[in-house]
């Protein structure tokens, strides 16, 4: 089962980073978190994946060109040019790198994608957001609902705490970060059958997959929510970054089920 990343949007609020690079290849613990995504589909035995590519997508290209020769120990012999690989450290990842466009709706990436999917169910996820989602059970899921799309659903942190107060103000309930407010988000890890590609319309390079197709898929009864509640966090802003570099330092990173 192939996996499709969305990768190239501009990524405008985590600006700090994404003026030299796109959001994906932004670092955490020294590897863009493209790559901690591509890990966590990896660890379940999903290797193939179809790249997404739009604003500065020329980064992640050469990313992948140069990835073998920068996880592996060489020998060069200058006066032959002749390079002997003595150690390699890469993963046995296959990457199809799409240039969709620098202005497409995510509609429309995925639109321009269809040739390299096939008659086979895929999975789908955004490449700024990491979770300890347990692949083969979201794959499971789907398979046994058959329904066209499943998506994962989270309830993430609120961002501040939270106080009850009673009418003398007296703080009755406090609560650091709870989750939401009940209501569950789309968390991305989508696994999709190929007939979604009907449901994004003539018009695909102007629409959001999450607006209009993920809509219809709705009205129709073929879009079913995985109910996550594990770790998800999705790096939005520079904030974001800097918790997840710190979970990562501090060996808490829970999307490392490598």
């Amino acid at each position: 089962m192939k996996v499709v990343i969305f990768a190239g949007g501009l990524g405008t609020r985590l600006a700090e980073e994404t003026e030299i690079r796109p959001k994906p290849m932004v670092e955490i613990g020294g590897k863009p978190i493209l790559w901690h995504i591509m890990k966590i589909y990896g660890h379940y035995g999903f290797n193939d994946f179809i790249i997404c590519l739009g604003y500065k997508g020329f980064f992640i290209k050469e990313y992948f060109m140069d990835y073998y020769m920068h996880n592996s120990d060489m020998t060069i012999e200058l006066g032959s040019n002749k390079v002997d690989i003595l150690n390699s450290q890469t993963e046995s990842f296959k990457v199809t790198l799409v240039d969709t466009g620098l202005n497409t709706k995510t509609a429309g990436r995925l639109q321009r994608i269809k040739r390299y999917i096939g008659d086979e169910p895929f999975m789908l996820t955004y490449g700024d957001g990491v979770s300890n989602v347990n692949i083969d059970e979201l794959v499971r899921f789907h398979k046994n609902h058959g329904k066209a799309a499943t998506v994962t659903a989270i309830q993430p942190e609120a961002r501040f705490g939270g106080m009850e107060l009673n009418v003398e103000n007296k703080v009755e309930i406090f609560k650091e970060k709870p989750k939401g407010d009940g209501k569950w988000i789309n968390g991305g890890f989508f696994v999709l059958s190929p007939d979604i590609f009907n449901y994004l319309g003539d018009n695909a390079d102007q629409l959001m997959w999450e607006d209009q197709p993920l809509e219809l898929l709705s009205k129709k009864g073929q879009l079913i929510a995985y109910k996550h509640t594990g770790f998800w966090k999705c790096m939005d802003a520079m904030r974001d970054r800097i918790e997840l570099e710190q979970l990562w330092e501090n060996g808490t990173a829970k999307w490392k089920v490598w």
